[in-house]
């Protein structure tokens, strides 16, 4: 379909706890078509539908070259003890900071078939899982920051170019 503009800190929809996709029509296959072109930019690995405007439950993954969606996603695992791991956002362009993130994580969901689609792993994708879904419940990984932390970026957020 298209590569999307994002949203950035500041859109109302970022704050917004999704909905579910209760149809798998072709309303649903344009928005995942949306979601993996506009992850399938260089230095993407993650894209929440309400990222491009939309407060449905689905988002795109580009972890090292494997590119793939889910909808109705729902983190129903993770492991280990969180770690303070760097992080930034498409939503918040040009801030990177440490954001607590579990080693390991899991994500079930459905693709457009209806069919299950389990996500696992550490690493990357682990952390990608985590982000992406706190996207779905309106949550930006600005509010995992350490407190003294997330002041300075809300700091970085405002002396923004494109706050």
């Amino acid at each position: 379909m298209s590569v999307r503009e994002i949203r950035v800190f500041g859109d109302p929809v970022l704050r917004t706890k999704c909905a579910l996709i209760e149809q798998l029509d072709d309303g649903a296959r344009a928005l995942v078509a949306d979601l993996v072109d506009t992850v399938e930019l260089p230095g993407r690995a993650g894209v929440a539908a309400p990222q491009i405007g939309v407060a449905l439950r689905a988002f795109s993954y580009n972890i090292d070259g494997d590119i793939g969606y889910v909808i109705n996603p729902v983190l129903t695992e993770v492991r280990g003890e969180p770690v303070p791991t760097g992080e930034g956002c498409l939503s918040v362009p040009g801030l990177w900071h440490d954001a607590l993130r579990y080693p390991w994580a899991r994500v079930e969901g459905i693709d457009l078939d209806g069919q299950p689609v389990v996500l696992e792993g550490e690493g990357l994708l682990a952390q990608a899982l985590q982000h992406e879904t706190d996207h779905l419940d309106g949550m930006l990984y600005l509010s995992r920051l350490d407190p003294e932390t997330r002041k300075r970026a809300m700091r970085e957020v405002r002396e923004s170019a494109w706050f």
